[in-house]
């Protein structure tokens, strides 16, 4: 079964990681079959400072 990385900016609480992970595993099931616990999934939590997009960090005022 699959392994997940997942990147996003910090900030998100712990409930809101618990039900990503529970929906993530929940729909691997559903189109993959096999058990929940075959599903690993990885979450970093990256600094604003360390994450740009556009040519700009997430540091930076957007407009």
């Amino acid at each position: 079964m699959p392994t997940y990385h997942i990147e996003m900016i910090e900030g998100r609480t712990i409930e809101q990681k618990r039900k990503l992970v529970q929906e993530i595993t929940r729909i691997t099931v559903e189109v993959l079959g096999g058990s929940p616990e075959s599903v690993d999934i990885l979450i970093t939590d990256v600094k604003r400072e360390n994450w740009a997009t556009g040519g700009k960090l997430w540091t930076e005022p957007r407009s």
